[in-house]
């Protein structure tokens, strides 16, 4: 492999580990204020309990989540560097806010209600935690605003042989970018629903500290249902503007060939790239592509076959990898649709099957996020801005072969090791359960 191809590969290994504690921090973290919340609404110590207990297991997935993000963006200067060249006057001002107003803000007010809990009132730490959710899910939209600009570039016109930003607020105002955002929150929240679910279901079926999971798991389930239920409703308006903006990668999506009006979609297929066809074709569903793509079931869906073969992206991973990211997704709002009808039932702890399902369940949600960025990143190419600039031409021209292997392999190493420490410790603390002396921090917590 040459040094595209293993920037490339290090750029997604860092990206996608990155990417599995992002999700749990942007959702748990806005939980756990709606826990504390209540506590200081109501005085009931059990969601005291609550916010503790599950604020735990956010500050070890927060702690490693940061740590893994910040080698993402050394490597736009180190491998992508004519990338950075080309079109940073653009990429770097949403990443420069991000980190300026929406990092900083997280990372004071995660100080202080990691450590004020004696030492504050109580409407001043909640403000804090409330503070750290908004500031987590702002670092997402500047983020997601940015890769939307990738995908969709808007406001910028070529000049000295570079892009430069001529309207800001294109950019902000990128729908691109807002219903990616839209759709990757709405991810996000299921994933931490998913997420506290799945560790309450695991104590329930032991018969621990029911009162306190049942609680956990209801709250749990209703966010579980409005977020994956938003995941598709946002997702349809988000496919219908790609279909429009990205045509190449809604027919990879979809593995259209052919263009035509009125497409339908085949419940089982299979694409063939290299015959520029499908190899299996079953349960057709009349005009079904047409009316996702463009809410017209007579709309026209342009085919593959009417894009340059250099110019269309990888078909079989995109196809693959939103046919299974749309199939996870129905099952998110069946099963937590019937959490929320089960939660309410006085002997939740005894439905053992649905709540093992639960249990092994919690990988799912991150599976499916994995999947969404399989087909945003790898339905884009060969396009490193949509468009633009190729993947190709925004690689370093620097860096060998040699130091991209010896980083990748560095990076893979440590990153599994940080990988192992985080499930060892969410592992730990998840399976100890609650604390039960609260006494100094609700006496101190007593001032209001």
């Amino acid at each position: 492999m040459d040094a595209l191809m293993l920037s490339r590969l290090q750029f997604a290994v860092t990206c996608m580990f990155h990417f599995i504690f992002v999700p749990l921090t942007l959702g748990i973290s806005i939980m756990i204020a709606w826990m504390e919340t209540r506590y200081v609404t109501t005085g009931d110590e059990t969601w005291l309990r609550m916010t503790k207990f599950w604020g735990k297991l956010f500050l070890i997935n927060f702690a490693l989540g940061v740590v893994t993000g910040i080698t993402m963006e050394f490597q736009f200067g180190m491998n992508w560097a004519e990338y950075s060249r080309y079109v940073g006057d653009i990429f770097g001002a949403p990443l420069a806010i991000e980190a300026t107003v929406a990092f900083f803000l997280e990372s004071v007010f995660i100080g202080l209600w990691i450590f004020g809990w004696d030492k504050v009132s109580k409407k001043v730490h909640l403000l804090s935690i409330w503070l750290v959710a908004i500031a987590t899910n702002l670092s997402g939209l500047w983020i997601l605003l940015a890769n939307g600009w990738m995908q969709h570039p808007v406001g910028y016109v070529l000049r000295n042989n570079r892009a430069e930003m001529v309207d800001f607020m294109a950019l902000l105002t990128n729908p691109y970018g807002l219903l990616k955002f839209g759709h990757q929150i709405a991810s996000a929240y299921t994933v931490a629903a998913f997420f506290v679910m799945g560790v309450s279901a695991w104590h329930l079926l032991r018969k621990n500290e029911v009162p306190f999971f049942k609680r956990s798991f209801r709250q749990a389930a209703l966010f579980g249902l409005v977020s994956s239920l938003l995941v598709a409703g946002i997702g349809d308006s988000h496919a219908v503007d790609v279909a429009k903006v990205q045509p190449a990668k809604f027919a990879a999506m979809e593995s259209v060939w052919e263009t035509q009006r009125g497409a339908g979609m085949h419940l089982l297929q299979l694409p063939d790239e290299k015959n520029e066809r499908n190899s299996v074709e079953l349960l057709l569903v009349p005009n079904l592509v047409s009316l996702l793509a463009f809410h017209d079931p007579q709309a026209e869906v342009k085919g593959l076959k009417d894009f340059p073969r250099d110019e269309r992206p990888p078909v079989l991973p995109v196809f693959l990898s939103f046919r299974a990211m749309v199939g996870l997704g129905t099952y998110f709002i069946l099963a937590s649709a019937l959490a929320v009808f089960l939660s309410f039932k006085q002997n939740l702890e005894d439905y053992r099957l649905f709540l093992t399902v639960l249990l092994f369940s919690i990988p799912l949600p991150y599976i499916a996020n994995q999947l969404g960025w399989i087909v945003a990143e790898v339905g884009r190419q060969p396009w490193i801005v949509y468009g633009v600039l190729k993947t190709a031409a925004g690689v370093s021209k620097n860096v060998s072969t040699a130091q991209v292997a010896v980083s990748l392999a560095g990076f893979t190493l440590l990153y599994g090791a940080l990988g192992v420490i985080d499930i060892y410790l969410l592992g730990k603390y998840a399976r100890k359960g609650p604390d039960n002396d609260l006494s100094g921090i609700i006496n101190v917590q007593g001032r209001g």
